[in-house]
């Protein structure tokens, strides 16, 4: 099948190499415009934010460049962040029925991730099993939709400045981040950010994942991939936290690119990992 996978960039994966996918980019806005592609500095822009006074944002992709990202393919895979943090799923849903309106006989299917990140890939490669084992277009989109049903999304934030700025969550909670030691550990319920715990420390704040996590149902030998806003050694310290229990998870480790780095801010980590039913991802009704 002629299919293309293409996300919007908070996926944090913007190329693939030997794949064929595409990355859109979101931008963040402040003083100047910070494109997320891989021309970007993330560092530089982390760098530029931490003095910024002003007011910043993110906006995402236009109907326009998810078009011209769906190239000439026959069948379309798009994932987005979450509906409920961004427009850039109404715009490539928006984009999908332009593409194939214009191309009678091509589909497009965009999947709501319901989350951010991590987990967008996770839904990637799924696609990406189903097309390795010749499933047509529909198949793959039940199989994936089935699929995002057992995935998760967990953050530990040592600062929610960004997040509070742009009306994601509440600034009173935001306050407590980077306060005397005190992260924020949550979860992305439907897409939806919500503290769960606030321990003191990195070692308290990693059991803490660890122990949402295995709440969520997670089980040996499933994925769990991290993605890390200059936090390598956070992220390594739950992944040998994890690994203690269950040896043989499959762990992916990536760096955030410039959307998931301005709202996770330096020390930030976003976890997507398999585990139970998840009843706040039941997206089939899409």
């Amino acid at each position: 099948m002629n299919y293309r996978i293409v996300t919007d960039s908070s996926s944090n994966v913007l190329v693939m190499p030997g794949e064929n996918y595409t990355s859109v980019p979101l931008k963040i806005v402040a003083e100047k415009e910070y494109v997320d592609n891989t021309s970007l500095n993330v560092a530089q822009m982390v760098e530029d934010l931490k003095h910024h006074k002003g007011k910043s944002g993110s906006s995402c992709p236009n109907v326009g460049e998810w078009v011209e990202a769906f190239g000439d393919a026959a069948c379309v895979f798009g994932v987005t962040i979450s509906k409920h943090l961004s427009g850039s799923y109404n715009a490539a849903k928006q984009a999908a029925e332009a593409y194939m309106e214009e191309h009678p006989g091509r589909k497009a299917f965009i999947f709501d991730s319901l989350a951010t990140g991590p987990e967008m890939m996770m839904v990637v490669d799924k696609i990406r099993q189903c097309e390795a084992e010749g499933d047509d277009f529909e198949t793959t989109k039940a199989k994936v939709l089935d699929y995002h049903n057992h995935l998760h999304t967990l953050f530990c934030l040592e600062s929610m400045n960004n997040l509070a700025r742009n009306g994601r969550v509440n600034p009173a909670v935001a306050k407590l981040a980077g306060m005397l030691g005190i992260r924020v550990a949550g979860d992305a319920e439907g897409g939806e950010i919500t503290p769960v715990h606030k321990p003191r420390g990195p070692k308290k704040a990693t059991q803490a994942l660890v122990d949402m996590i295995k709440e969520r149902g997670f089980f040996d030998g499933a994925v769990l991939r991290v993605a890390h806003c200059f936090a390598e050694e956070a992220a390594y310290a739950l992944r040998n936290a994890i690994f203690e229990e269950f040896p043989h998870t499959k762990f992916l480790l990536e760096p955030t690119t410039a959307l998931c780095s301005y709202y996770a801010e330096v020390g930030g980590l976003i976890i997507g990992f398999e585990g139970g039913f998840n009843a706040k991802n039941d997206n089939t009704k899409f």
